[in-house]
């Protein structure tokens, strides 16, 4: 491995400016984080006020692919992250040269796009489920006989919460499905029996040191996260080989910073990798509440070259993500129960759909798995 041309950089000291590429809710929590521990954010976004510009001590409006407002960006920042895996590979290129960028461009291409991810699993020793590439509407009829039905079609890029996918029960959904998503080539993925999903947040630092939280359980609302709980309810064995996976998965990729995996875990308690997403992550939230080092300090220690804190979880919890009119209509309750934490993001439309924020609930540690679920819920 090359030397690192910016070593000299790290640790970052007091005051320095820590780029973020996006401006929505990940970036507003990743800034105050930084704020906390002594540093500057700069949001870069090509929209303004953005959750994450609101409370950054500076900001760019301009296209992610505008090379004088990222030259001008570099020119302003000590390092750079991001608050998603959808910026454009160009951004990356443009910025490497001038300036520290954390995670690098190998996390960025593996993770948005699936089908480097599913063969990156593979190639890290995480099972997955079966799957194809198609190019093609024969190509797809080809995979669905050789996987078989159900199933399930997605875009490789740009899906999230839901979109940019569709199941295919018959044979009759698969030209529909053909025709509505793009961009091309999609991945048929086997549809898979699961009993719960889970997921596991690593940093990463520099150093190659690791630090891994709890795993936890997570359940989904119309396709989109609604609740974790954490620790994950499930035997030691599955949450260990969480905790193992995801380690493995940052070392692989030769992260600097926060990291999830997602799985599907099993009857037969076998875990499959579903997807990577190489920054903070929404069923890490509860870590704000509950941990000494949240997972937003995580990341932005490993940024800025510092060493990782503690992951060691002082309570168990309950995260709700609060979305859309529904989710806001249960802030009066929300703001008098006891032991209950309100994050929001600074949003003023509370659109069908849109995450407007999250609410963190804390229990005595290590009681979650003998509280029976309606009793976890009813102060959430």
């Amino acid at each position: 491995m090359s030397a690192d041309p910016f070593a000299a950089r790290f640790p970052l000291p007091p005051n320095a400016t820590i780029g973020i590429l996006g401006g929505g809710q990940l970036g507003r929590m990743s800034a105050l984080a930084a704020a906390e521990l002594g540093y500057r954010c700069h949001i870069y976004a090509p929209s303004d006020n953005e959750p994450g510009m609101l409370v950054s001590a500076a900001r760019t409006v301009a296209d992610y692919e505008d090379e004088q407002a990222l030259a001008a960006f570099a020119a302003a920042v000590d390092a750079v992250t991001f608050e998603f895996e959808n910026v454009p590979a160009r951004t990356l290129e443009i910025l490497a040269p001038l300036v520290p960028c954390r995670p690098g461009r190998k996390a960025l291409a593996v993770c948005q796009d699936r089908l480097q991810e599913k063969a990156f699993f593979e190639s890290a020793g995480v099972p997955v489920a079966p799957w194809a590439a198609v190019h093609s509407e024969e190509e797809l009829r080809a995979a669905v006989a050789r996987i078989g039905l159900p199933a399930v079609l997605k875009t490789t890029r740009l899906g999230y919460d839901g979109r940019g996918q569709a199941v295919l029960r018959s044979e009759a959904d698969i030209a529909p499905a053909w025709e509505r998503l793009s961009p091309r080539p999609l991945i048929l993925e086997a549809f898979v029996p699961f009993t719960r999903e889970l997921s596991a947040i690593c940093a990463r630092g520099a150093d190659g040191a690791t630090a891994v939280y709890d795993a936890v359980e997570n359940q989904h609302r119309h396709h989109i996260l609604d609740l974790s709980f954490a620790p994950a309810r499930v035997p030691a064995a599955v949450a260990e080989s969480a905790r193992a996976h995801a380690a493995r998965v940052a070392a692989e990729l030769e992260l600097v910073g926060v990291l999830a995996v997602e799985f599907f875990l099993l009857p037969d308690g076998t875990l499959l990798g579903n997807e990577i997403a190489p920054r903070p992550h929404n069923s890490g939230h509860w870590t704000q509440d509950a941990c000494q080092s949240s997972q937003f300090h995580q990341h932005i220690r490993a940024v800025a070259g510092l060493p990782l804190g503690s992951t060691e979880r002082h309570s168990d919890a309950v995260m709700r993500n609060l979305v859309g009119p529904e989710g806001m209509a249960r802030l009066p309750f929300l703001y008098s129960a006891e032991s209950v934490s309100v994050h929001l993001y600074g949003k003023t439309a509370a659109r069908e759909g849109r995450k407007m924020g999250h609410a963190n609930g804390l229990f005595p540690k290590d009681s979650l798995s003998q509280t029976a679920e309606t009793a976890l819920l009813s102060k959430l």
